[in-house]
């Protein structure tokens, strides 16, 4: 055993974090993976993005192997235990291995005197694996999704909502963004076929590329000369709807972490864009791009409710507006959301993305153009919300993106596609 960190005892620790104090692994993880080696760092990253992708499967299990369920002070060893499970039924880490390195992270949790249950209950597991495994799919928690959550997805989508729950289940592709000012699509596909890396274009998105397994950035051809950007290809929409020219001054609101101003700048190298973010955390995010892709945006702490405090009456060509959202179109990107997010959050949000339009609408000017955008598949946050907005505002025009079914576009989160996402292209007239 390795005498510096035992990675299971972290996982369980950051587990713990997300499901006991309501943080989200993406600002959890970092701080673990400061002090552990590059190799550690994606193991890590797989036993608690895969424990939490399965999590209702690991819970059942757990409740049948053990009279009583550990609570309280022991909590991060039910989730130890769970973590355990998973390598048993997902990795390809020998099961001595998991066993081993499982209960060791009883001792640096410091509940030594627990080691000899968890390797009881995973021996066990290991004994009536099949048979539980087969059982556990007759029960409801085989959609690994909350109740309300289903709920909602099933309503929306009749005939969909089994491969949304599917495909959400997976493990995301790893999409790219070419960095047109550098190469086209096609050379950069080359680019990596000769670096012996398989990818494929998108049939809507000029800039995007599918690897066919994730990668390093580090073995990227060109990533910290900014020829490349890791982005979803839904996110990439987003740009390609907006269409930015040189000389316009253009708005990213909710702009964080950044990939959709980069975007942006690199359609339209001169044009003024403006990137704004609730989250003066997340801002450092968007500085980080722009340095590393060698692009100048003004990138401003502000909230979209509230304009006037820090856009000094600037009237704007264009607005991105990509609103707070309830994520649930890049569930399989940050499975936490699942276990985060409530149901009474959905009226909220509402609420909110209803007072940035309402707000923002005012600084475009006439004749402009804006895309309201959402990581969301529900239709409150989406068409609900805009045919709302376009009922109030004899002003706003919609653009025809979408079908004859309907002018906006939602994507939904496919294995080989891009995530979940809403699109509506308004123009003021």
């Amino acid at each position: 055993m390795n005498n510096k960190y035992n990675l299971r005892a972290i996982a369980a620790t950051a587990i713990s974090q997300v499901l006991d104090k309501g943080q989200s692994l993406s600002t959890v993880l970092p701080e673990y993976q400061k002090n552990i080696s590059d190799k550690d760092k994606s193991l890590l990253q797989e036993l608690c993005f895969g424990t939490l992708r399965v999590l209702p499967e690991l819970e059942w299990y757990v409740q049948q192997l053990m009279a009583k369920v550990m609570t309280g002070k022991q909590r991060p060893l039910h989730y130890l235990l769970m973590i355990g499970l998973y390598q048993l039924l997902y990795t390809r880490i020998p099961a001595h291995a998991a066993v081993a390195e499982t209960v060791n992270g009883a001792i640096v949790l410091k509940r030594p005197q627990m080691k000899g249950l968890i390797n009881g209950v995973m021996r066990q597991f290991q004994r009536q694996q099949q048979v539980m495994t087969e059982q556990f799919q007759s029960q409801n928690g085989r959609f690994l999704h909350p109740g309300w959550l289903l709920q909602r997805i099933q309503l929306a989508y009749p005939q969909q909502w089994q491969a949304i729950i599917d495909a959400n289940n997976q493990k995301p592709p790893m999409w790219l963004r070419v960095n047109r000012q550098h190469h086209t699509c096609e050379q950069y596909l080359q680019l990596l076929q000769q670096a012996g890396i398989e990818a494929f274009p998108h049939p809507d998105y000029s800039d995007a590329l599918r690897l066919a397994a994730p990668c390093s950035v580090t073995i990227l051809p060109g990533f910290e000369q900014g020829w490349v950007t890791v982005q979803d290809a839904s996110a990439q929409g987003c740009v390609s709807l907006l269409e930015p020219q040189n000389g316009e001054i253009i708005l990213d609101l909710c702009a964080a972490p950044g990939g959709k101003t980069t975007h942006i700048l690199e359609a339209a190298p001169e044009a003024k864009v403006i990137a704004v973010d609730v989250d003066e955390g997340r801002l450092k995010r968007v500085t980080e791009n722009l340095i590393r892709l060698n692009q100048q945006a003004t990138v401003i702490a502000g909230d979209g409710r509230e304009p006037q405090v820090w856009s000094n009456g600037q009237i704007y060509d264009r607005i991105l507006l990509d609103a707070p959202c309830s994520a649930t179109g890049v569930i399989r990107r940050h499975p936490d959301i699942k276990w985060l997010r409530r149901n009474s959050d959905i009226d909220e949000l509402v609420s909110l993305q209803k007072q940035i339009i309402n707000a923002i609408w005012p600084q475009l000017k006439s004749g402009g153009t804006m895309i309201y955008a959402t990581c969301s598949i529900l239709p409150e946050e989406n068409k609900l919300q805009i045919d709302d907005f376009i009922q109030n505002h004899s002003d706003a025009k919609l653009v025809n993106i979408g079908d004859s079914q309907s002018p906006y576009r939602q994507n939904l989160p496919s294995p080989d596609g891009g995530d979940g996402f809403f699109y509506a292209k308004l123009i003021k007239a």
